[in-house]
C-alpha cells in the first residue's frame, strides 16, 4: 500500500487535496458495497446530523445522506481490513510527515437519488481532534452524467470536481477545505472518516 500512500501524501503536499485512484481492491470495495446495501436494506442506516453533541441537529437543508459508524469490534471482515489498511495509512503519515495521529473513526455514507451535501468544513468548531479527512468511494460505473461528485473549493483558484469512482480515495486537511457533495441521479456510496489527534 505505500504507493498508494505517497500518492495521497504528494497529492495533499502539492496541491491540498491527495487522490489515489486505485486505492482500495475490487474485492474489499464490493465487500464493504454489500454491507453497506443489507444495512439500507434492513434499517440500519441513520439520517445524518450536523455538527456533534450537544451541538448535534439533523438539517435536511444542508444535507440529507444516511450513515452506519464503522465498528472495530464488528468482526466484519471487510471492515477490519478496511480500517487496518487506515491504521496503517496513520503510521506512515507519523512516520514520514510527523502528524502524531492516534486515532480515526469512519462510517459507512449512503446518498440517494437526489441527495447532497451543502458546503462546509470537517472540523468542529468545539472540537479540533479531526485532522484529515478521507473518502473512499464503491461506486462500480460511475460516469460524470451521474453527478454525485465532490467540489472542493480551494481559496484562490477554481474548484475542483472528484468523481466517485469505485476504489478511488480522497484526504485533505479537514480543517482547511471547503467541500460539498451535489445531488446524483443514482445512489452514491462511500466510506468516509477522519484521521485525528486526540
Amino acid at each position: 500500500m505505500e504507493a498508494q500512500f505517497e500518492e495521497l501524501i504528494e497529492g495533499y503536499i502539492t496541491g491540498n487535496i491527495g487522490i489515489s485512484e486505485a486505492f482500495l481492491t475490487k474485492a474489499l470495495t464490493e465487500a464493504l458495497t454489500l454491507n453497506l446495501l443489507n444495512l439500507s436494506r434492513d434499517g440500519g442506516l441513520n439520517t445524518a446530523g450536523i455538527g456533534n453533541d450537544p451541538l448535534k441537529a439533523t438539517l435536511s437543508v444542508i444535507r440529507s445522506d444516511k450513515t452506519s459508524w464503522l465498528d472495530v469490534a464488528s468482526g466484519n471482515s471487510a471492515e477490519m481490513e478496511f480500517l487496518d489498511i487506515v491504521a496503517r495509512f496513520i503510521a506512515y503519515l507519523n512516520e514520514t510527515c510527523y502528524t502524531g495521529l492516534n486515532a480515526f473513526e469512519f462510517h459507512y455514507a449512503l446518498y440517494e437519488q437526489g441527495a447532497f451535501y451543502g458546503r462546509h468544513k470537517d472540523q468542529f468548531r468545539s472540537n479540533n481532534s479531526r485532522k484529515f479527512s478521507m473518502i473512499s468511494y464503491l461506486n462500480e460505473d460511475w460516469l460524470t452524467t451521474d453527478g454525485g461528485q465532490l467540489v472542493i473549493h480551494h481559496e484562490g483558484r477554481a474548484a475542483q470536481n472528484v468523481t466517485p469512482n469505485c476504489g478511488k480515495a480522497v484526504f485533505f486537511k479537514s480543517d482547511e477545505l471547503e467541500h460539498e457533495v451535489i445531488a446524483a441521479t443514482r445512489p452514491r456510496m462511500s466510506v468516509t472518516g477522519w484521521l485525528k489527534r486526540v
